[in-house]
């Protein structure tokens, strides 16, 4: 067998992505030692710190739990978001409520250093985003669906499509959901998570964020989100995304 580089890997990870109508993701059955060795590089990106735990926090856990590294990359440190407190103490709960949840994702946190509510994009900005996906080298990332009521997520979606793009389309680019028709908008997923196994871990992460009361604002609908998409592809509890088609490495989704 020729050599396998982590782009031919992708479309045999443990993690296997599929589309609607042809399955979920698996485990693979008898994989060869190779390739059961290699490990993928998967980068998570979020416009604030709770963002990519909600969006994504059980598929996280699937692919840590496999042995890949993965990097959650928070655009902004939430500085806007606790009443009552200046834009410094904010940022610094929130900092730390981010890197709890990175500890019980086993995921490791990148602040790119924007700021919450006053996002920008630019050249400079968009290069100085590039070159931290360029030091990652990742061979998947997710980020937000671009079509977001939150200026900061379209942002963060727009900075990270651009990467890709100029960087020659080098990793698998997904697209993921948060806050469903309050927020993210006309979303319909082309690929499913089951994570059925990893919802436990995906709550203890989003309720790290204890300065957001996440018990009563966020995880309530997305829980609902959860238990909405294993609907739709026949499991308990699901996490959608939208793969885009010109990946490289992957075939463009198929619908049954």
């Amino acid at each position: 067998m020729g050599n396998i580089t982590r782009r031919d890997m992708l479309g045999r990870s443990s993690l296997l992505m599929a589309s609607m109508g042809t399955g979920l993701p698996l485990t693979a059955a008898n994989p060869e030692p190779a390739e059961a060795a290699r490990k993928l590089k998967i980068v998570v990106v979020g416009g604030h710190p709770d963002d990519p735990e909600s969006g994504c926090g059980g598929t996280i856990a699937h692919y840590a739990g496999e042995g890949h590294e993965v990097v959650i990359v928070y655009l902004t440190r939430g500085e806007s978001g606790i009443k009552g407190k200046t834009m410094q103490e904010a940022a610094a709960i929130r900092s730390a409520e981010a890197g709890k949840a990175c500890e019980i994702l086993h995921a490791r946190p990148i602040f790119a250093g924007q700021i919450d509510g006053h996002t920008e994009l630019n050249p400079s900005l968009y290069e100085a985003f590039r070159k931290i996906l360029d030091v990652e080298n990742p061979d998947v990332v997710f980020t937000h669906w671009p079509i977001d009521t939150h200026r900061d997520h379209r942002v963060a979606s727009l900075l990270t499509y651009d990467a890709w793009l100029t960087g020659g389309k080098k990793f698998d680019l997904y697209y993921f959901e948060v806050e469903q028709g309050e927020q993210t908008q006309i979303f319909q997923p082309t690929h499913y998570v089951d994570i059925s196994t990893t919802l436990s871990r995906k709550q203890a992460a989003c309720f790290a964020h204890a300065s957001q009361h996440p018990e009563t604002d966020f995880w309530p609908q997305h829980e609902a989100m959860n238990r909405f998409r294993g609907m739709e592809c026949g499991v308990k509890n699901a996490e959608g995304f939208v793969r885009h088609c010109q990946n490289h490495g992957m075939d463009a989704p198929k619908r049954g």
